[in-house]
């Protein structure tokens, strides 16, 4: 069955080995991604979560909770046959980095940003070699090109798993750097989210909530978790 099928159609869900891999069995046969590749996954943990979201489903499957399946078929469907595109796609946030956009004022937010961003900024010196440039306003800044080259390289340097996950949570975050530490395991996926939604996370102390941002915050915190959870279970 491939996951773009919307109607539940299946009663037990289970995992199988398989070539040395980890795969899950509706009614005993083998889930397939959307684009119709056997899903099949290098950790059991990884497999066992994906089939406990197939398990949980209603009447009517809904792909919204099923964000390791999601994960698992674009790696597949995606992410395999088009790598190099998405390196580049994913190291190309760096160039323009969230973390080293601050504001100019108010204070009390540049101060946060200072608090929040700078220790990633300064960890990615540290851990990659790769100093990056900061500014405050919203001028673009040309970062050093051997930075950029070197963070492009530690993109390029994760698994085909990895790499997914990475490039689902630098998107989600709007910042290599955030996604880089959340792969190293440097912060966690709370960290990463707050970080990431500093600023309209500020704004909304000062103005209010608005619903519309409330949305969009609770979607990208989803995605965020998601790949967080996605890059624990690799772990084993």
């Amino acid at each position: 069955m491939s996951v773009s099928r919307k109607r539940r159609r299946y009663r037990e869900v289970g995992v199988v080995a398989r070539d040395g891999l980890h795969g899950v069995a509706l009614d005993g046969k083998a889930l397939a991604t959307p684009g119709g590749q056997p899903l099949l996954l290098p950790q059991r943990a990884l497999a066992e979560a994906v089939a406990a979201e197939w398990r949980a489903q209603g009447e009517q499957l809904d792909a919204g909770t099923m964000p390791l399946t999601r994960l698992a078929s674009s790696a597949i469907d995606v992410v395999a046959p088009h790598r190099a595109a998405v390196v580049e796609r994913t190291a190309a946030y760096a160039a323009s980095d969230l973390l080293c956009y601050r504001a100019p004022g108010p204070a009390a937010l540049a101060g946060r940003q200072q608090a929040g961003w700078q220790p990633l900024v300064d960890w990615a010196e540290r851990h990659y070699g790769a100093p990056l440039r900061v500014t405050a306003g919203i001028v673009a800044i040309v970062q050093p090109a051997a930075s950029l080259a070197t963070l492009r390289g530690a993109v390029a340097a994760a698994d085909l798993w990895r790499l997914t996950a990475l490039a689902a949570a630098t998107a989600a975050c709007g910042s290599l750097i955030l996604g880089l530490a959340l792969l190293e395991g440097e912060i966690d996926a709370a960290a990463a989210t707050a970080l990431s939604l500093l600023d309209e996370s500020y704004q909304s102390e000062r103005w209010g909530e608005d619903p519309e941002a409330m949305a969009r915050r609770a979607a990208l915190s989803a995605e965020i978790a998601a790949a967080a959870r996605f890059l624990d279970l690799l772990a084993g």
